[in-house]
């Protein structure tokens, strides 16, 4: 059920601008700078912009030592040699192109990431003792994440293409762009986007799905042959927004600055095509045409919030989304005569006392997502994970025919609180609220750069204590300091460390275990271009 519900929660939102991010990007993330960098050209022009980063990890405990859960799984992977330690390391190249059209009021974009979060030591050739080379497959060498067109007009601009999505804080919809994300959104979209009266106002069409597809005569095209299956999503949205350079010049000039937006959007499906997507409903595909009912519809809205000070920010983002399945079934041929809902809200809060430029700074954040009384925190959107047992710490919300509802809102997991515990252990925030205090000083000012310390603890609390491995709802403190140096030049180094002392909600009171802390170092080299 939760294939049906999660879209809403994270790809609803996709068509909505970015509102962090420098409006002129070789790849655009959102409507606050789609078009801002086409201007007039004396000739075609090309740029090229992205990064190359690496990390390596020590994870050190991270099954908390508490045994298996009911379903004989650990928290975690664990060694399979046996001891307590995990070495890894991963890299990512990232292009982002953009070709700008004689006189400069067309555009087209792209995103390719060339060795997409590929493992350090991956695919050996032959033996890995005697191997000289590693072998990398087509799918992690060369990935296409983004391409679409950005055309000026008198009245607007509009964009079509596969396009990056990220609002407000990324609580929602992140566009991955971080350099030390790991996903991204991306929506097949048709958007308008215009100035009007002092702010961006945005309408944009969504096409998630096109159902089951046949080929053409000229083999090489294809069709779809099932329109009722298809998925589809409109948004509406406007906000007040101000580029990092404004805010540089308002807080010099000791002035307060108030950005705002929202939005509503609205998903849905009339019918559906399971075997597409799901093994299980390949094998029990019917005589007959195995087109099912569905009647999936689902509306989020979401407010942004950011008010700027000369020497502090208080930033916002509140959302909220209904949805309902008329025929959750996904194997043709079974129906469900009763409905799925879901009613999910999520809640984030960032404070910073301190200009970015200020040598130090600290603050409070918090975050609320709400839970579902389900065992498990529900964080996955695997459609054909198990029933979850009591004690285990994932699985469906909805276990039908008895729980018919899937109420669990989930953070997108390239938002990050911290390390371990929402980061490595269950994947996302979700069924919790926690606190975020935070603080950073500059150690050393270079004309090249800064060295800085920072720290951050997260104290943690389920909101439904039936989804702990334990049942109870204290989910741990973690402590998450870092050193790292940043150059002007575009070269990032940190050493990041994180340890977690886990609550009573990760205990294996069947075993009579008590969760045991957990530890992990990561380096990371990053160079931006």
């Amino acid at each position: 059920m939760e294939r049906l519900l999660a879209p809403a929660a994270r790809a609803l939102p996709l068509a909505i601008g970015a509102l962090l991010l420098s409006p002129a990007r070789a790849s655009a993330t959102g409507f606050t700078d789609v078009g801002q960098d086409l201007k007039p050209r004396p000739a075609t022009a090309v740029k090229v912009e992205g990064y190359f980063r690496t990390r390596g990890e020590l994870l050190s405990n991270l099954d908390l030592d508490r045994g298996l859960s009911p379903s004989g799984q650990t928290l975690f992977p664990v060694p399979e040699g046996g001891g307590q330690n995990i070495l890894f390391g991963d890299m990512r190249l990232r292009t982002d192109l953009a070709v700008y059209s004689l006189g400069g009021m067309v555009a087209v974009k792209a995103r390719i990431d060339v060795l997409d979060n590929v493992a350090w030591g991956g695919s050996p050739a032959g033996v890995p003792s005697a191997s000289t080379t590693q072998r990398t497959s087509r799918s992690d060498s060369f990935v296409l994440k983004r391409a679409y067109g950005e055309v000026a007009l008198p009245i607007g601009v509009i964009a079509a293409g596969r396009m990056g999505a990220h609002w407000g804080l990324g609580m929602l919809a992140n566009g991955g762009d971080c350099l030390d994300c790991d996903s991204g959104d991306a929506q097949d979209r048709i958007a308008y986007i215009t100035p009007l009266a002092g702010h961006i106002w945005a309408a944009a069409y969504d096409h998630a799905w096109s159902g089951p597809t046949a080929g053409r005569r000229d083999g090489v095209r294809r069709i779809g042959v099932a329109p009722s299956t298809q998925v589809h999503g409109v948004t509406f949205a406007f906000l007040k927004w101000n580029d990092t350079l404004a805010h540089d010049r308002r807080r010099t000039a000791g002035k307060i600055t108030f950005n705002y937006g929202a939005y509503v959007a609205h998903r849905w499906q009339g019918s559906d095509a399971p075997y597409e997507y799901l093994s299980i409903a390949q094998g029990a595909r019917p005589t007959g045409s195995p087109i099912m009912a569905r009647g999936f519809r689902a509306t989020a809205f979401d407010a942004w919030l950011r008010l700027v000070f000369p020497h502090g920010r208080i930033e916002l983002e509140a959302a909220a989304m209904v949805g309902t399945v008329d025929q959750p079934s996904l194997v043709p041929g079974v129906r469900s005569n009763r409905p799925v809902t879901s009613t999910q809200i999520g809640l984030a809060v960032q404070t910073e006392i301190g200009a970015p430029l200020d040598p130090a700074g600290g603050g409070l954040d918090l975050g609320y997502a709400s839970g579902d009384s389900a065992y498990g925190f529900g964080a996955s959107n695997d459609p054909q994970l198990p029933t979850p047992a009591r004690g285990d710490l994932e699985g469906p919300q909805a276990n039908l025919p008895y729980d018919r509802t899937v109420d669990n809102f989930r953070f997108h997991p390239d938002y990050r609180i911290d390390r371990i515990l929402f980061r490595e252990l269950i994947g996302t925030v979700t069924d919790a609220w926690y606190l975020r205090p935070h603080a950073r000083v500059d150690l050393l000012r270079l004309r090249t750069g800064r060295l800085q310390a920072s720290v951050a603890g997260i104290a943690s609390w389920a909101i439904q204590a039936t989804s702990t491995p334990s049942g109870k709802a204290p989910l741990g403190v973690e402590i998450d300091p870092t050193v790292s140096y940043v150059s002007h030049d575009g070269f990032t180094f940190a050493l990041e460390y994180a340890a977690f002392f886990p609550g009573g909600a990760f205990d294996n009171p069947r075993a009579g275990l008590a969760a045991r802390n957990a530890q992990l170092f990561r380096v990371r080299l990053g160079l931006t271009f």
